[in-house]
């Protein structure tokens, strides 16, 4: 059998990240397989083939900053379809980022690209737009998905799905144990994008100066992603209460008392590491005011929105579930101010029943994403999938 050539497409860090998880554990399943692609670092360590390492640029946040790049971004799609269709690779395996990759497959079958192509970790389109699901259907090969209530939502289409699991958790648990929590400390997570933090972080800052002075002893510490990121919070924190330490987020999750998190990928990493925190979330008045009109889910974190498919499943996996109350309390655009902030923080702070309760939740929750082998389970998957699709060539 002919060595498989897999065509990996991420765009931000994270799928960069998930990109190399299930590259690697392909590449063990079998050792001789090709990649390609477009990604970053990660990813291309990997690649033997043509590879667009361009996550520093790909990765932005929101309506307005797409627009403003809206010419870089058709380029590379015109460049990323040209690559595509002549390398003719087995399989496309678009990871997240659905604004480009959902396109992408849309053009692949216009052009009637004869490969697989299969998608790794679900577009949330179930919290924005659900009528794309039988769309999707029809130009995709196979789903996987990694929260469960999202397979029977594609299946219910007649797109093929397989549930891996949540492969963060899996790359996660590595670090997980070992730190006791400390008392007294408030964990700030503003987000690792240079938006989020300047964004979110003014409002934490604020937050942390009124908890300073109702709950004495408190200490804070805010987490940042890299050493620009770093400088950049500390001069910002310049007055405030606040330490700014550059890495060591997860850490911090595992030795605060309580936390406030940036609305994102963070707080399922908060969840998982047991955490009792309060979701933030501030951006641009274009994005928040296009997103709450779009939006069919009655909350934003991801914690909130398992919790509401557990305690209300919906009758028909079409339909959305809601109803539940929040297991983590959210605070979003101005309701996210620094009185509200520290209001929570010192509920958090002041409460060890509230906390632990919180943290029971938290764990129940996180342990219906399967975490442990997903990065192998979805490897199989694609590699069944496109094993199945020469199986049906041969004579």
């Amino acid at each position: 059998m002919r060595d498989l050539y897999f065509w990996f497409v991420a765009g931000e860090e994270s799928g960069d990240a998930r990109a190399f998880e299930v590259m690697r554990a392909i590449r063990e399943l079998r050792p001789s397989v090709r990649f390609g692609g477009a990604g970053g670092e990660r990813m291309q360590s990997l690649c033997g083939g043509p590879f667009d390492n361009w996550i520093g640029r790909a990765a932005v946040v929101g309506l307005w900053d797409v627009l403003k790049n809206y010419g870089y971004f058709r380029g590379k799609f015109e460049a990323g379809l040209r690559a595509i269709l002549s390398e003719k690779p087995d399989a496309v395996v678009l990871v997240d980022y659905p604004g480009f990759n959902l396109r992408l497959a849309k053009a692949l079958r216009s052009r009637s690209y004869p490969g697989k192509i299969l998608y790794y970790i679900s577009p949330q389109v179930w919290a924005w737009n659900r009528s794309r699901i039988p769309k999707m259907a029809r130009i995709l090969d196979l789903m996987i998905c990694v929260f469960p209530f999202e397979a029977p939502m594609y299946e219910a289409s007649g797109l093929h799905t397989v549930f891996a699991g949540h492969p963060l958790l899996e790359a996660l648990a590595e670090e997980r144990g070992g730190l006791a929590r400390e008392e007294n400390l408030l964990g700030l997570f503003p987000g690792s994008r240079e938006r989020e933090v300047k964004r979110n972080f003014p409002a934490m800052l604020g937050a942390a100066r009124i908890v300073a002075e109702k709950m004495p002893g408190v200490r804070f510490e805010a987490a940042a992603a890299g050493s620009a990121r770093a400088a950049m919070m500390r001069r910002m924190a310049e007055g405030f209460p606040v330490t700014v330490v550059d890495g060591g987020a997860h850490a911090l999750m595992q030795r605060a008392t309580a936390g406030l998190v940036c609305s994102g990928t963070a707080t399922l990493e908060a969840a998982f590491f047991g955490l009792p925190y309060a979701l933030v979330y501030k951006t641009a008045w274009l994005t928040f005011e296009v997103g709450k009109r779009v939006l069919d889910v009655n909350a934003l974190g991801i914690v909130n929105i398992l919790n509401n498919y557990l305690v209300n499943p919906p009758p028909d996996p079409r339909l959305p579930a809601s109803g539940a109350p929040h297991v983590v309390r959210e605070f979003i655009q101005s309701d996210a101010s620094p009185e509200a902030l520290a209001g929570e923080a010192l509920r958090l702070l002041g409460d060890s029943v509230a906390r632990e309760a919180l943290a029971a939740r938290l764990e129940g929750i996180v342990r219906t994403l399967r975490a442990e082998g997903a990065g192998k389970r979805a490897a199989k998957a694609l590699l069944d999938s496109v094993n199945e699709s020469q199986a049906s060539l041969m004579p």
